[in-house]
């Protein structure tokens, strides 16, 4: 069980598939990481030595943004956003889709559950009902 940059890799994964389990490493940023440390794509997990992993640590440390710091960094620029009172900046406070998406009829996922609103439900309909036979 290796940790690298403190995510807990499992041990039965080739290492290039590991690698894109740490936030911030996609497929072709893991191949480039493996290339330029000297590590074969095809190695498991629980087959690398001690100065393989020293060297994926160096290179990701010293060249890539992961994880925490990422993280950070794009929670810092939504701020700043929001702040100025750019218009991305208000989608984001608002929750809704900042890059042009159409949300009259998608964006279920940013909108939330959806609300009826001036339509009766089926109960306040039967609410409606009962209440005006007992009018008569």
């Amino acid at each position: 069980m290796q940790r690298l940059m403190g995510v807990i890799l499992p041990d039965d994964k080739r290492i290039d598939y590991a690698l894109t389990l740490i936030h911030g490493i996609g497929w072709s940023r893991s191949k480039e990481i493996l290339k330029q440390a000297g590590v074969k794509e095809e190695i498991r997990v629980k087959d690398l030595t001690e100065d393989q992993v020293k060297a994926l640590t160096n290179f990701i440390d010293k060249n890539i943004k992961v994880e925490g710091d990422l993280r950070e960094e794009r929670s810092e620029n939504i701020k700043r956003l929001r702040e100025i009172g750019s218009y991305r900046g208000m989608r984001h406070g608002m929750g809704l889709p900042s890059r042009g998406q159409r949300t009259r009829s998608n964006a279920r996922t940013k909108r939330g559950k959806r609300r009826t609103v001036g339509a009766l439900t089926k109960e306040a309909w039967a609410k409606v009902d009962q209440s005006q036979s007992s009018n008569k």
